[in-house]
């Protein structure tokens, strides 16, 4: 009996020595790529872009939790419970509800885009900074004479042409609009991509099984991953383990950029937005096809603006890869940065649209000569435990300055 019970021991002794070498291993491993020693949590927050952790901060729900399928945009949020957010307006989005009929005690401009946009507009609960309307009502005077209210437009994962469609929705109904976008549509100029810009991304097959049958590939990953990491943070002793972040790492890295799930129908997502091979192996006739299919929307929105007596503008997003000396932190966060000549290409053609009177804006400068952290992922900016963010101010009062000269607004005394 004794000779049992010691075995026991000894196996759980191993058990335990082997765990903890495991862990002490995967600190050092970490130390050695870091440079410094970083929180198993802090780890575990990487494995999730800033906007879709902060969507599920605090909970056991998973991002595709919070969405909700739309006709035209493809997918929104919901405020259901138990995983939805009840700061989601009437169409999904998060703020203030959209008006039917054009308010006559505002000034009311729409800022659509990405998820970037929308943490510009707001993507917090209240009293999280609104950082754009605050910027316009504290410096400027509207062309009504009315205070400013900035409709959120944007949304994680958004590219063109879903700023434009929501637009198009509800241009009826405000007096402005900003666009602020560029790096959602830069992954679809990469040499070899096989879809037209108008393929909506992975979240759209997160709310739509029908079509995530047999080809979500990239998705797929993206979800068991959520689910994963989330379960993993979560856990009291396994959120602090670095040899449990090693083994989220590993799975995503081994997985990534496979399409697991090649389909054999002939009618898939791919199938509709697909790009000839012929025009695949040419990249630059790719790339030109590409942007080609880009400035049609950013055209699409001036003309839709023009036509019902709205203002507009195009702002061109900053990203780390350009315009900013990056600090130590920030080049932990960033990842790849070697869409740095696809971008520019990108922001060299949509600023050409300036020949033909579009108002079009590159902020890709605007963190130049910036020393302090601005980015906390690879595109979004770094926020504190009020919300409040440097970045984010930086652009505001850039946008407002470039709104206020070409849309007339006054300053303020």
């Amino acid at each position: 009996m004794k000779q049992r019970i010691f075995g026991w021991i000894s196996i759980l002794f191993g058990v335990v020595l082997s765990l903890a070498a495991l862990e002490v291993t995967a600190i050092a491993w970490m130390y050695l790529e870091d440079g410094r020693y970083t929180p198993a949590t802090e780890l575990f927050e990487r494995t999730q872009n800033t906007y879709v952790r902060d969507a599920t901060k605090g909970t056991a729900c998973r991002y595709v939790d919070t969405l909700f399928p739309h006709p035209y945009v493809g997918f929104v949020h919901h405020a259901n419970p138990p995983c939805g957010m009840p700061w989601v307006n009437n169409v999904g989005l998060f703020g203030p509800d959209y008006p039917v009929l054009k308010p006559t005690d505002r000034y009311v401009v729409m800022l659509t885009g990405g998820s970037v946009a929308s943490q510009l507009g707001q993507n917090a609960p209240p009293p999280a900074p609104r950082y754009l309307e605050e910027e316009l009502n504290s410096k400027y005077i509207s062309p009504n004479g009315k205070p400013f209210l900035v409709l959120n437009g944007g949304d994680g994962a958004w590219k063109e042409p879903q700023p434009f469609i929501l637009f198009t929705l509800y241009a009826s109904s405000v007096d402005a609009v900003a666009v602020l976008g560029g790096f959602n549509e830069h992954y679809f100029f990469w040499p070899g991509f096989s879809e037209r810009l108008e393929r909506p991304l992975s979240n759209f097959l997160d709310v739509n099984p029908f079509v995530a049958d047999e080809n979500f590939g990239d998705a797929a990953i993206g979800w068991v991953m959520g689910r994963i990491a989330g379960t993993l943070a979560l856990n009291p002793i396994l959120g602090h383990s670095h040899a449990a972040y090693m083994v989220v790492r590993g799975i995503e890295q081994a997985a990534k950029g496979k399409d697991i799930f090649k389909s054999t129908k002939k009618t898939t997502l791919n199938s509709i937005f697909h790009l000839p091979e012929d025009i695949q192996r040419n990249h630059k006739l790719a790339f030109e096809v590409q942007l080609d299919l880009y400035k049609k929307y950013v055209r699409a929105t001036f003309a839709v603006a023009r036509d019902n007596n709205v203002k507009s503008a195009y702002f061109i997003q900053p990203a780390p890869g350009i315009g900013k000396e990056l600090t130590e932190e920030e080049k932990r966060v960033v990842g790849d940065l070697s869409y740095r000549d696809i971008y520019k290409n990108i922001v060299a053609g949509l600023m050409s649209l300036r020949d033909g009177g579009g108002p079009v804006y590159d902020l890709t400068q605007i963190f130049a000569g910036e020393k302090r952290t601005i980015y906390a992922d690879h595109i979004h900016y770094a926020r504190d435990a009020d919300n409040e963010s440097l970045g984010n101010r930086i652009i505001a009062a850039r946008m407002g300055e470039i709104l206020a000269e070409s849309w007339g607004f006054k300053r303020k005394p």
